[in-house]
């Protein structure tokens, strides 16, 4: 599945067009109030202008309804004054994506400029994966470079159509989706033993596809979070007031079958009385399958963070997809704070997917004791389903 990169591209003189994610947290003032996802593409961004070429970017940020007000509330102009800040360089602006404002500043481009088209999204050919929405940005580049892995599973215009319409042209991927593939793809393909899986979240549906196509390949897939308890309903256990889908317990029953000993459930629970009240509402800590009336599952317990902590410290590959408890509310953090301490005490390939487990990681501080934390939740968990990227699959091999 490698894929040619950026840096392999000729770009000398070239207008290079690229897919970046800078759908950024914008407060009420506008003003973005986490730029990682732009300091992120800052390498790919620069391999180009660099060497000599010429950057268009486009990006999708939030989602706009079409309303009056999504032209200010969402508009990528906040990303590209601080991309801008970021390079130390002027970094020029279009109103619109394929319009009169875009055809002129691209054609105002020289070698070494940096021009951010508007919102994706407030045209509504990218949403539709529209041809002509895609050949008219496809028109003004020489080369596509898709550097967005958040969005690799989607079938955008920007994602599939623009490289679809630019057959020819050099199709490669940046910085950030060569390293998403070589984690996710790579080393999930041909993992070093002891395999291990860790799934959280709230629900099985979420990521029955998951556990299913890593019960093939794991030696050991650990499960926590809500979705734990559906299994337990599954097992004939009490689960109190604790989140469940009782609609999935038949599924639960056939992935406990499938799994057999490959699939690690908690052993005890921390449950308390008023999730609204973590730190002074009553506590308990029961077996699994023992929560009572009145008390919901909020974390696992300490002796299943135990048992998942030895079973991590022989891993050789881990991925980890989701929090075990409620990791927002001390005390409920505890079960996610010790399996995050082991996956990085752990000598092993620790691969964290997007998403809540991204946040968790960067919240407790193991950010950088893991080898690689995925800048896309959903396109992480499609990879993991073992799912093809029709967005990845179109760019030139290595």
């Amino acid at each position: 599945m490698a894929k040619k990169t950026i840096d392999q591209a000729d770009v000398a003189g070239k207008t290079v067009l690229m897919r970046v994610d800078f759908n950024v947290p914008l407060n009420d003032q506008q003003t973005i109030t986490d730029d990682r996802r732009i300091r992120m593409a800052m390498p790919s961004i620069k391999s180009v202008i660099d060497r000599g070429g010429k950057v268009i970017l486009m990006s999708h940020l939030g989602r706009p309804k079409g309303e009056p007000s999504d032209v200010e509330k969402f508009s990528l102009a906040p990303a590209a004054t601080r991309l801008g800040e970021l390079l130390e360089k002027p970094v020029a602006f279009a109103s619109d994506t394929v319009g009169s404002d875009a055809e002129a500043k691209v054609a105002a481009l020289s070698d070494g400029d940096v021009l951010v088209l508007e919102n994706l999204r407030f045209n509504a050919g990218e949403k539709a994966g529209d041809a002509d929405f895609a050949s008219k940005l496809a028109s003004f580049a020489d080369v596509y470079c898709n550097d967005a892995f958040g969005t690799c599973h989607r079938k955008d215009a920007s994602m599939v159509a623009v490289p679809e319409a630019m057959a020819g042209k050099e199709r490669v991927v940046g910085h950030l989706v060569a390293k998403e593939i070589k984690y996710l793809s790579e080393a999930i393909g041909s993992p070093e033993r002891p395999f291990v899986a860790i799934l959280g979240g709230a629900k099985v549906s979420d990521k029955i596809n998951v556990i299913n196509n890593l019960l093939g390949i794991c030696d050991y897939v650990m499960i926590g979070g809500a979705m734990a308890y559906t299994f337990s309903l599954a097992q004939g256990g009490k689960v109190g007031e604790s989140l469940v889908e009782p609609d999935k317990v038949e599924l639960a029953k056939e992935l406990l079958a499938k799994g057999g000993d490959k699939l690690v459930l908690p052993v005890d629970t921390h449950c308390g009385d008023d999730f609204g009240d973590p730190e002074g509402c009553n506590k308990v800590v029961v077996a699994a399958g023992e929560i009572p009336d009145g008390f919901e599952g909020m974390d696992i317990g300490p002796a299943t963070s135990e048992k998942y902590a030895q079973l991590l410290a022989s891993a050789k590959t881990i991925v980890w997809n989701g929090p075990m408890g409620v990791f927002e509310k001390p005390p409920f953090d505890a079960g996610t704070k010790t399996v995050a301490q082991a996956v990085a005490d752990s000598d092993s390939i620790s691969i964290i997917g997007g998403g809540d487990s991204a946040a968790a990681v960067d919240q407790l501080g193991f950010a950088d004791q893991v080898s690689h934390v995925s800048t896309g939740g959903g396109a992480s968990l499609a990879m993991l389903e073992g799912k093809a990227f029709a967005a990845v699959d179109l760019l030139d091999d290595a």
